[in-house]
């Protein structure tokens, strides 16, 4: 309990010691309209939306332990806050998808943050597509409605194969400059459209290794979406290579918080991701203990 308190300081801390210029809180009761129909056909978003898919990550090492990697990742978004009003039922043509790819660096059996990447965000005005062979696993169809720039820091922990821990939990931070949303899907509560602010944005995922990832999983994001060339797109049989390459699935919670005058200093956003991952770890072992 003790440290739980302790992380759960250092958490304010960082969001506090990054200055007036930077981020602000996260954003509640903020209003998401998934066809890009305006404010008054929206949804209220409590906190978040959420999100599930894959990636295919590849480590170059870099010696001592230390690694480089690259993140190719596609994304489902079907409700937000758990909530059940799934986009595609409750809004014709609703269907949102999201690509993400970045660069990072790490120690093989410790930490691991981001360096940079994008996060592009579609919406399909006919149908479903996420999970299909067009486009990079239908991922990138549609009209793209949003897109963030992904900010240094964030990341998480892995084993000493490279591969997250036991159900990892995974931070990604990002920002938005005016007009890098389209007008008419994200509100503020008052009705202000958000396409025309600085935003942030914050991705909290849980990430595990899938050991073989189907077909349609292999053609569409390893081979064509990331561009690898190795086993499954060469004849030969998939299959995850410690230290080297691995495809992990994941579900979480995509998030908007106020951004100031200026993007939050790169220092801060990765004390803020020890902070949170240390809090995670502190609840886990209460909760074994419990």
């Amino acid at each position: 309990m003790k440290l739980f308190k302790k992380l759960l300081c250092a958490t304010a801390v960082a969001l506090s010691t990054a200055g007036a210029a930077n981020a602000g809180p996260v954003l509640n009761n903020w209003v998401f309209n998934p066809t890009g129909g305006g404010f008054a056909g929206g949804q209220v978003i409590n906190e978040y939306l959420d999100v599930n898919g894959n990636a295919f990550i590849r480590l170059t090492n870099t010696g001592n332990n230390n690694f480089n990697f690259t993140e190719t990742a596609v994304f489902n978004i079907t409700q937000a806050d758990s909530n059940g009003k799934l986009f595609p039922l409750r809004y014709a043509g609703g269907n949102i998808t999201a690509t993400f790819t970045a660069q990072g660096t790490g120690t093989l059996g410790g930490a691991f943050t981001f360096t940079g990447g994008t996060i592009r965000m579609y919406q399909n005005p006919t149908n479903e597509q996420y999970a299909t062979t067009a486009g990079f696993y239908g991922a990138n169809l549609g009209n793209q409605i949003a897109e963030f720039n992904v900010l240094e820091g964030g990341g998480g922990m892995v084993n000493a194969n490279g591969s997250p821990v036991n159900n990892g939990q995974v931070s990604v931070f990002a920002s938005a400059a005016p007009g890098m949303l389209d007008s008419g899907y994200f509100f503020r509560s008052n009705g202000a459209d958000l396409s025309e602010e600085s935003i942030l944005s914050f991705a909290f995922t849980n990430a595990n290794t899938i050991g073989r990832p189907d077909a349609t999983q292999v053609s569409e994001i390893i081979c064509q979406f990331a561009g690898f060339t190795g086993n499954g797109c060469n004849g030969n049989a998939y299959r995850n290579r410690n230290n080297q390459y691995f495809f992990i699935g994941g579900n979480g919670q995509f998030k908007l918080a106020e951004e100031d005058a200026q993007v939050p200093e790169p220092g801060s956003l990765a004390l803020f991701a020890v902070a949170m991952l240390g809090a995670g770890v502190a609840v886990r072992r209460r909760n074994n203990k419990a």
